[in-house]
């Protein structure tokens, strides 16, 4: 029977080092993502939420605590089995987009299924552009694109081998209104069409109501009963843009 869970946090605690005192990032997190859930990690600039991410991702090694994603316990892993897990299970869409400046998109999406061997990667790289609306700039470098169609080149490339997870760290936060729009709408999408568990950081309390469920972190903890707290700044907001 299939894992219902995608990721179990427990007791998770990172402590960064800083000249010569520590910065305790997150003390003590317990989070429970099931599959098909798509969920916003938000909080004021320096409660955690990046660090969070990180760490989900494989991409950053906790001081104490368990993540498991997916049954698999990576709090411990070494660098090659973690490597593993990030190119097969996980897929990244980050702000600033992170593709490769030299390759084009359809090289830029086809490079994980590369490194994972996986079979026919330029067709399932354009498959893939197709699917996000850019079959048509499919052989242009990210530099002849504009910043919607970069994350959207970066959601294909998230989509690459097909991972059961997306993680995205504000995904429109370089991005305009409308791009940001039809961003988030194939974001939110992932979990319609193709049952992927979606987690974002996001700042933007309108986003983080689109999703199923939203974790609030203050202080490198996770803070219950905040929705009110957004709910309200999104009433602020929403009355302002009518003004």
């Amino acid at each position: 029977m299939e894992n219902p869970v995608a990721i179990e946090v427990t007791d998770l605690i990172k402590d960064i080092p800083l000249g010569q005192s520590v910065v305790h990032a997150l003390r003590g997190v317990n989070v429970t993502i099931p599959r098909g859930e798509v969920v916003a990690i938000v909080g004021p600039s320096g409660s955690g939420k990046t660090t969070l991410l990180g760490l989900l991702g494989g991409l950053d090694v906790a001081t104490s605590g368990h993540i498991v994603v997916n049954g698999i316990d990576i709090t411990h892993l070494s660098e090659n089995k973690l490597a593993d897990i990030r190119n097969r299970q996980i897929g990244f869409v980050f702000q600033s987009f992170n593709l490769i400046p030299t390759l084009t998109a359809l090289e830029n999406v086809a490079l994980p299924i590369q490194f994972g061997r996986g079979r026919n990667p330029m067709r399932r790289s354009a498959d893939l552009l197709d699917s996000v609306g850019l079959s048509d700039r499919m052989n242009h470098k990210p530099s002849q694109l504009s910043g919607g169609e970069q994350q959207r080149v970066a959601i294909a490339r998230a989509l690459a081998n097909d991972p059961a997870i997306i993680l995205a760290d504000e995904p429109t936060g370089n991005l305009d209104s409308a791009n940001g729009e039809r961003v988030m709408q194939q974001l939110l999408g992932l979990r319609v069409d193709l049952g992927k568990t979606v987690i974002l950081v996001t700042h933007d309390p309108a986003i983080a109501v689109r999703t199923d469920r939203t974790i609030h972190l203050r202080d490198g903890l996770v803070v219950p009963d905040a929705g009110a707290e957004w709910t309200e700044r999104l009433k602020n907001l929403t009355s302002a843009a009518v003004s």
